[in-house]
């Protein structure tokens, strides 16, 4: 199939130009369009009371993305709860951590950072046995998160702080108007079927998604997966669609 316009659910990035979304653009003649998906809503402090959930109980926060530090400081600041120097900071990675700067003084903080991934953030977890932890997050958190916070018989409560629902796409998107879609997670796939529920895909349009979780919920929803990241040759989903457009291109070169 001819790949003219492709509809990206995330937000655009600041200089298009400068990302391979741009380089692809101007070598495949390709048009991009930037949309989310899907939306946060605040989970309020009187729905955390009522999970009996009191920050002062806590003394390690644990914190794997942004959203989550921009909501705990948020429900915080509803309960009137000012947060001690003392708080120690459990982030996923070094980007996470310094976006705590937004909200407190960074040096003066008790701040640790895994590598990546939630099982290194965990080896330093467990050299603070003694700290009763929060987890911050968002509704559909992954059970994998829990599984091993408990595995490492961690004291820790789950505190679910916002939650991730389809966003209004009905009077931004024309759906039909792109001959490919990429999705970033399963609600974006949800969201596309609560926006779109007459929505064919039909051999006309191709579909990428990043993830297994997100690959997985594009089959179970009944399209064809065309575009997979990551691979073992596409480590980005900016790799992923430059692959297919480059094998689309030599078949119109065939033809």
């Amino acid at each position: 199939m001819k790949i003219k316009s492709i509809l990206v659910s995330q937000p655009q990035p600041a200089d298009l130009s400068k990302t391979p979304y741009g380089e692809m653009a101007r070598k495949y003649g390709v048009k991009f369009t930037f949309e989310k998906f899907i939306k946060l809503d605040d989970v309020t402090a009187s729905e955390l009371r009522q999970e009996h959930i009191k920050l002062p109980d806590y003394t390690g926060i644990i914190l794997t993305s942004r959203n989550a530090i921009d909501h705990f400081f948020r429900v915080a600041k509803e309960m009137r709860y000012n947060v001690p120097e003392t708080l120690k900071y459990f982030c996923i990675n070094e980007s996470t951590a310094l976006y705590l700067q937004r909200y407190v003084q960074y040096r003066k903080r008790k701040i640790f950072f895994g590598n990546q991934s939630l099982g290194d953030l965990i080896d330093i977890m467990k050299k603070h046995k003694d700290e009763k932890y929060l987890y911050c997050c968002s509704d559909i958190s992954s059970d994998a998160t829990i599984d091993m916070l408990t595995a490492a018989k961690l004291n820790f409560t789950k505190a679910v702080m916002f939650r991730t629902v389809p966003a209004d796409l009905t009077q931004t998107v024309k759906i039909e108007d792109y001959d490919m879609l990429v999705f970033f997670s399963p609600m974006g796939i949800q969201s596309l079927k609560v926006n779109f529920p007459d929505f064919k895909q039909e051999g006309k349009v191709a579909i990428g998604g990043f993830g297994d979780a997100t690959c997985q919920a594009i089959v179970d929803a009944g399209f064809e997966l065309n575009v997979k990241a990551p691979t073992s040759t596409a480590h980005s989903m900016t790799m992923a669609i430059e692959e297919y457009l480059a094998a689309e291109a030599k078949k119109s070169k065939k033809k």
